[in-house]
């Protein structure tokens, strides 16, 4: 089933102790859009200015996603980036900002959007988020991003937009802050009580974390030896979770844990290369190979304990 993904596309510059880049093609709708259609067909709402070319494009159509509600401004320029890490891929510095069209983006659904059944909101303002939510037709499932600016600058509104959604998809720093909690569970906890039915935490190279009322799964993020960019894992990984779930049509408590699987390898592919070099290059193959990888480097054996006798 499809999937309707809403966010931004960007240039990004991008330093690492490994390299840097300059205005390669990211965003949050970019990576997550690539990665989703491995596994799913995915239409992408953004808005980009007259420096997105058709080799932009190309991008995007080699893996058939839906571009045609992409708004352009021929005038203007699209949203860019630039950003360094240091050794702690973890962290990063922004350099620049500049949002150009997409300070002004505001989507209007065509009514096939509003009918698809999986919904991405990529992070951008709450407002837009649920704007878009409120536009929608019955979805099955609905996810969103968020980040820190968000929780500091529009906090009612972020709050707002979880009460329409089922996945929140944060990374561990975020979650804390924005319940209020230093501890994880109990922020997590806490975040579920704001509306979403599910959190999935990104701790980057530490792994994910899926909460919800009932149920509680971990995972270790994919051991690689090269690393060097990590700017759009985690939209590489809500790519490969919804992808997969919207894939099979599957929700039960199996197959959002192997949707967690599949998003960390995601993740860990998007990492290797600068910008979405890597995700062009990927095939169905490898995503398969690093799947049974992942599988069996987490497994052990459910064997009788053994004790001391005293």
């Amino acid at each position: 089933m499809s999937i309707l993904a809403v966010g931004s596309i960007a240039f990004d510059s991008i330093k690492t102790p490994f390299g840097e880049r300059d205005r390669v093609l990211g965003g949050a709708a970019t990576y997550f859009s690539l990665a989703a259609s491995f596994f799913t067909d995915v239409k992408v709402v953004a808005v980009v200015g007259g420096d997105f070319n058709h080799e932009c494009e190309r991008i995007f159509l080699e893996r058939q996603i839906d571009i045609s509600e992409i708004e352009r401004i021929p005038e203007g320029k699209t949203f860019y980036y630039s950003g360094e890490y240091g050794y702690d891929l973890n962290v990063r510095r922004t350099l620049d900002t500049q949002l150009n069209v997409f300070a002004n983006f505001k989507p209007r659904l065509s009514d096939a959007s509003r009918h698809l059944p999986y919904l991405f909101l990529g992070n951008i303002a709450p407002e837009i988020q649920l704007s878009v939510r409120k536009q929608m037709r019955n979805p099955k499932l609905v996810a969103m991003d968020t980040m820190n600016y968000w929780i500091e600058r529009t906090h009612h509104s972020l709050l707002e937009a979880l009460r329409e959604i089922d996945i929140l998809i944060i990374n561990d720093s975020e979650a804390r802050e924005l319940a209020g909690e230093a501890n994880l569970i109990k922020a997590a906890r806490r975040i579920l009580t704001f509306g979403p039915h599910m959190i999935v935490v990104k701790r980057g190279e530490y792994g994910a974390a899926m909460f919800t009322s009932d149920s509680y799964f971990a995972t270790p993020a994919f051991p690689l030896e090269d690393v060097f960019d990590p700017t759009g894992a985690g939209d590489g990984f809500a790519g490969g979770f919804m992808g997969y779930l919207a894939g099979t049509g599957n929700m039960d408590e199996s197959a959002l844990r192997r949707a967690i699987i599949y998003g960390s390898v995601m993740a860990s592919f998007v990492v290797e290369e600068f910008g979405c070099d890597r995700l062009r290059r990927l095939t169905y193959g490898e995503i398969g190979a690093r799947f049974k990888e992942f599988k069996a480097i987490t497994h052990f054996e459910d064997i009788e304990f053994v004790h001391r006798a005293l």
